[in-house]
């Protein structure tokens, strides 16, 4: 007995110095640290890890919401034993040797492993499949060869991302590098802090976020500066690096629009812009004079092709641009000289344009960080870095009538400068015009610019196929990690060889299912939808040298003129765009309701098809929408994937089955865009302008083969109101087997007080029937 006894004690003491062997002290660079583990949102946790000398409950950071966190369910300076507690709506096992953490949600599948190791790196699962997201950008192939955007710019698997947060020349755009990774088997990271570099090529299963350290030269190189010549001084991502410190966001995304809605709500939800900003807009560089840019809407007005504001360059990026050289507020009076910039502001009002204005920043050597805000604070430094006294400088202009910016560059502020240069634009024009939505366009981003409205266009593009096609995957991967609203310089910007009518038209299809709509280009009359039909390409610039010797494409260029075709092909999308206008502002609204961008990853809705988790090279336009670009020259057809179920060819109402890959035969203006069954798409008369008022009814088409449902989201387009509710939203539910359409008010939105008139048109069948809703529910059968 006494033997036995003796026994027990010796395993149990044995135990007990087996777990004290087994017990880890918290660290962090080498100090003291604590670990907090708290819910996030609905399906997501942030995991924090910070030396205990760090007094702050988190980091500062504008790209995370400052709302009141979620108490810590797992707050330890010691783990001794292995941790398990249900943190939200997630399963948290916390072990040390070495501190890990491991994730998995209700149903059991696994969603995330974090292993802290003692080199201050941060490992993580990626299992197999695509990894999406991390931003915008990244570097083409050496050389001129065939390559797939899946291994370039959709997939960021197999390579190791130096995350510079700089402007690239070797890239297909501008570099917004984002700590945000979305791995298609059912996960998600944002590494809020610190600023890392992402290893993604060390192994099958595991990446590497590994911190930059605060020695580290984060200047731009000589040779890497811009094409302008900046400073590439001081870009550093972030202001402060605290050794050690990690918060780091964990979602589960096997439902991945749900993940989506807890990133948009950490990050800040987007707010919706002006209604005309979902328009079409043309850019122009070297200008003659007032009566040229005046003309140029007068051309768009009498060919009848949609246009909702003009952007001006300023001079020094173009010869003679709308202003004196760069960075000036006052007018070039070589370009208004016959006419006062208040006349020209009236006469483009009355043409129901919107006048956008290019500006750069000040000099970046000569002033400090970006910081404030509008209006000031009690307390702020009110010095020239204030964005308060730099919005100051553009009142004059909104004066007279501007309507909106577009702040170019940008490249060397740091990724918290890259918010406060969205908050600069959107709480300035509020506090210039109080209840009018704010608008600027940028060519640099970063989490959290949604809540200031946040509209980024992919930067100086080359004209190529090759770029064209990579635009889809930056497209994508921006709107996974971004923000919900991108565009790129539609026919690219760049002159090349490969620069003709036809790429033009291919591009302005695929902008036409953009959210920014934009023609930019350096040949500039070539990006006028008109400017391929005649003889004359436009003014060339000093940059952009006449002599053909020099410049071989020119010769190209001149003989891919007096094409009749193009011209055609834009207005035909442009009226598209139009005309789908109550469908893709809807959009702009789940964007804000639910997270969701407007250009969607194929994974986003079909997360089990790995065939279309693959997709890099076609995107889903709202739930209902599949459209597949054109980025071959000279293409007779494109294959497209279908997911499940059934898909109606929007030109021609044939239904195609899914879960397969169709071969569409195109010409020039087809590009391929599928419906799927159950699908209701709002669909206007065409309009000339966004808020032009129209008499005809809009139609709503269903799509029919399968149930499904839209809720449409109206406003007034322009105030502030609809922060107040003051909107209108109608559910729309189509029952296939009754083929009965019921429409009803949302709880809580405000309905028009007279009746509406509503042309249902039920597809492929082709009848049609008038509905009069008057904000009660309503039914119509369609047989």
């Amino acid at each position: 007995m006494i033997m036995k006894k003796l026994l027990i004690l010796v395993a149990l003491t044995g135990l007990l110095q087996n777990t004290r062997s087994y017990a880890q002290s918290v660290t962090a660079a080498g100090q003291p640290a604590q670990l907090d583990i708290r819910a996030a949102g609905a399906h997501s946790i942030r995991v924090t890890l910070k030396p205990v000398s760090y007094k702050q409950n988190f980091p500062s950071n504008p790209a995370v919401e400052e709302t009141a966190p979620q108490p810590a369910v797992i707050s330890v300076r010691t783990v001794s034993s292995v941790i398990r507690k249900k943190v939200g709506s997630l399963n948290v096992e916390v072990r040390p040797n070495p501190l890990t953490v491991i994730v998995t949600n209700s149903a059991g599948q696994n969603v995330q492993k974090l292993v802290f190791e003692k080199e201050g790196n941060l490992s993580f699962a990626t299992g197999d499949g695509p990894i999406l997201g991390m931003g915008e950008g990244g570097p083409r192939p050496e050389k001129d060869v065939d390559w797939h955007t899946l291994k370039v710019e959709y997939d960021r698997r197999g390579r190791f991302h130096k995350m510079e947060p700089r402007w690239q020349s070797d890239a297909y755009g501008s570099r917004n590098p984002v700590a945000m990774l979305l791995g298609t088997k059912g996960w998600g990271i944002f590494v809020a802090t610190p600023w890392v570099q992402v290893d993604l090529n060390s192994s099958q299963e595991n990446g590497v976020f590994i911190p930059w350290k605060a020695t580290e030269d984060m200047n731009v190189p000589q040779t890497q500066k811009n094409q302008h010549n900046q400073s590439g001084k001081g870009i550093h991502p972030v202001k402060d690096i605290i050794p050690g410190l990690y918060d780091v966001f964990v979602f589960d995304a096997h439902n991945p629009a749900a993940s989506m809605k807890d990133f948009s709500v950490i990050t800040g939800k987007s707010v919706m812009p002006p209604k005309w900003a979902l328009g079409y807009m043309q850019s122009h560089r070297t200008l003659r004079d007032a009566a040229q840019m005046t003309g140029i809407v007068d051309t768009f007005r009498s060919k009848k092709i949609p246009l909702d504001a003009v952007i001006y360059l300023g001079t020094g990026f173009a010869p003679r641009g709308w202003n004196k050289k760069q960075p000036s507020f006052e007018f070039n009076a070589d370009v208004f000289a016959k006419v006062e910039p208040k006349t020209f502001f009236d006469e483009m009002q009355a043409k129901n344009v919107k006048v956008v204005l290019h500006m750069v920043p000040y000099d970046r050597d000569k002033l400090p960080t970006l910081h404030g805000t509008i209006p000031a604070k009690p307390g702020e430094t009110l010095d020239q870095s204030h964005i308060l006294n730099y919005w100051k400088e553009h009142v004059p202009l909104v004066n007279l009538g501007v309507a909106a910016f577009w702040p170019d560059e940008g490249d060397w502020f740091n990724l918290f400068e890259r918010i406060k240069r969205h908050q600069l634009y959107y709480q300035g024009s509020l506090l210039s015009r109080p209840n009018v939505r704010p608008w600027s366009l940028q060519r640099n981003g970063f989490p959290g610019i949604a809540k200031w409205g946040g509209w980024v266009w992919s930067g100086d593009t080359q004209s190529s196929w090759k770029t064209l096609e990579a635009q889809i995957a930056v497209g994508i991967n921006y709107s996974l990690s971004i923000g919900p609203f991108w565009g790129s310089d539609t026919g690219g910007f760049y002159a090349t060889a490969e620069r003709t009518g036809d790429l033009y038209a291919r591009w302005f299809q695929f902008s036409a299912f953009c959210g920014s709509f934009r023609s930019h280009q350096r040949t500039w009359h070539l990006g006028l939808p008109w400017g391929w039909g005649g003889n004359d390409m436009g003014v060339r610039e000093d940059n952009n040298d006449n002599s053909p010797a020099k410049n071989p494409e020119r010769t190209v260029l001149q003989s891919s003129m007096n094409n009749p075709a193009v011209e055609p092909v834009a207005k035909q999308y442009a009226e598209l765009r139009y005309q789908l206008m109550p469908y893709n502002y809807t959009l702009a609204w789940q964007a804000r309701n639910e997270g969701l961008p407007l250009m969607r990853a194929m994974w986003l809705h079909y997360p089990q098809d790995v065939t279309a988790t693959a997709m890099g090279n076609q995107y889903l336009w709202g739930r209902d929408m599949l459209i597949a670009p054109v980025y071959q020259k000279d293409a007779t057809s494109r294959a497209v994937y279908l997911p499940e179920g059934i898909w109606y060819d929007w030109w021609t109402n044939k239904a195609e089955n899914g879960k397969r890959t169709v071969n569409r035969e195109v010409d020039l203006s087809i590009m391929p865009i599928y419906v799927r069954a159950g699908a209701i798409i709002p669909f206007d008369p065409i309009r000339q302008y966004a808020m032009e008022k129209i008499t005809e009814p809009t139609t709503l088409k269903i799509y029919s083969g399968h149930d499904g449902e839209f809720t449409l989201y109206e406003d007034d387009g322009t105030s502030l109101d609809y922060l107040k509710g003051k909107d209108t939203l109608t559910k729309m539910v189509w029952n296939d087997k009754s083929k009965k359409l019921t429409l009803s008010p949302v709880a809580g939105s405000e309905q028009s007080s007279g009746p509406r008139k509503f042309k249902v048109q039920l597809l492929p069948q082709g009848i049609v029937k008038e509905l009069t809703y008057n904000g009660k529910a309503t039914e119509i059968t369609m047989n």
